[in-house]
């Protein structure tokens, strides 16, 4: 089967690329498979992409380069068209509701189509009315799934197929070190000033430890400020980028996701097949959609005192090393449903039964 991945870079740092590239990896090992970027904004994609994967892109946003067209989103649709009008594959999944209108729209007639979604619906009048002509949708999570097929009144069939991680076995974590480690975009959503300040308390009492901040965004000014507004400078510590999140994570005793939403959810994935135990937020769009309180991780409720209670949870694993390996033990079986081979073979019989 000769699938292709439709995204719109595979170049940036974004877990919803990570998990399309871990997928691609996996399939790629018994299919043809292709990464179709609209956009290429750097050199080299932020994460690696196996040589047995397929990559192009559309148009080269990297910087320095000069286009006679310019890069507004009219010029996008333009070269996603034309790709789509000469695209030949068996299966094409999309991974934004903008480009599974234009697959639904544009891609030839034959070809199973499927939209790939990490986020609950905004159901305005294109995915309406294009959505009936996709084959499927895929939902990441179980809540995501039925809030589509609600918003698409049965339409289009609707499955649900988690994200996967690397086909190549993760590091695991020794849980010896005094490190609380915390990944991915440095925006508003992420919530990590709300990490910074219930650290704040856990250093007052724990000064041995240390928290480590990865990754890289609009909000790394304001963060630092906190940090020395605070007087964690030899507390908290910014790690920068890194490809290999999981690498980092095996070195700390627990991961902190202090996301006011968390999709598609990688981070958290990342973190339980290291086998780290995971400390989050309760909400909607938060780590209960992947992990457990109790069993693979500790969640804490959202509103009045919330720092304070993120950090007496924070403290209580600190203090306790036999609960944090018993929940170190359960992230790694919740982790199992993550596995490459087991999320590739659900894809398989989804675009199996729907391939002519």
């Amino acid at each position: 089967m000769k699938i292709c991945f439709l995204v719109p870079s595979a170049y940036d740092m974004r877990g919803d690329v990570r998990a399309v590239i871990n997928l691609a990896a996996e399939l790629a090992l018994r299919h043809e498979v292709e990464i179709l970027s609209v956009r290429r904004t750097r050199e080299k994609p932020f994460f690696p992409v196996p040589d047995r994967v397929g990559l192009r892109w559309l148009i080269d946003h990297r910087p320095g380069k000069r286009s006679l067209l310019p890069r507004g989103g009219v010029r996008a649709e333009v070269e996603v068209w034309r790709a789509l009008r000469a695209l030949r594959c068996d299966a094409l999944v999309t991974t934004r509701p903008a480009l599974a209108v234009q697959a639904a729209r544009h891609a030839p007639k034959g070809m199973v189509r499927v939209a790939r979604e990490w986020t609950r619906p905004a159901v305005p009048n294109p995915i309406r009315r294009h959505y009936p002509r996709l084959s499927a949708v895929v939902a990441s999570t179980e809540r995501t799934r039925e809030e589509w097929r609600r918003a698409l009144d049965e339409a289009v069939p609707v499955h649900h197929i988690p994200d996967a991680l690397p086909v190549d076995p993760l590091p695991r974590s020794r849980l010896d070190n005094r490190i609380v480690s915390a990944g991915g975009r440095w925006v508003p959503v992420k919530g990590f000033d709300r990490l910074i300040r219930a650290f704040a308390i856990v250093a007052d009492k724990r000064p041995d430890w240390r928290l480590r901040l990865y990754g890289g965004g609009s909000e790394e000014k304001r963060l630092r400020g906190l940090v020395a507004e605070l007087g964690l400078h030899n507390h908290v510590f910014f790690m920068g980028t890194t490809p290999d999140l999981p690498g980092e994570f095996a070195k700390a005793s627990i991961v902190a996701i202090p996301s006011l939403a968390e999709t598609p959810g990688m981070t958290v994935i990342e973190a339980l097949g290291c086998g780290v135990p995971v400390l989050g937020f309760e909400g909607r769009r938060g780590p209960e959609d992947f992990i457990t309180s109790g069993r693979d991780g500790v969640l804490v409720p959202e509103g009045e005192g919330e720092i304070e209670a993120y950090a007496a949870a924070m403290l209580a694993l600190i203090d306790d090393e036999r609960r944090r390996r018993a929940l170190a033990a359960g992230a790694l079986e919740t982790a199992a449903g993550y596995a490459a081979s087991a999320v590739a073979a659900r894809w398989e019989r989804v675009l199996d039964d729907l391939c002519p």
